[in-house]
């Protein structure tokens, strides 16, 4: 008799096997990219647009200020 987990994927195949997120490659900051995220083009990088604040501020030396 196997493990309960072993027979079911004999019965029904590994779990979320296609469900998984495309990966499309890795930003500046080594993050992970899955198709779909938005990204933002520089000067030969790519950065994914939820760092791209990051990005303007710690290479760029871009200081956000409040008006």
């Amino acid at each position: 008799m196997d493990h309960p987990v072993i027979e079911r994927i004999h019965r029904t195949g590994y779990p979320n096997m296609e469900d998984q997120p495309e990966h499309a490659g890795i930003d500046y900051f080594g993050d992970e990219i899955i198709d779909g995220d938005d990204i933002v083009e520089y000067d030969g990088e790519i950065i994914l647009r939820d760092n791209l604040e990051r990005y303007l501020t710690e290479v760029m030396e871009f200081e956000f200020k409040t008006a």
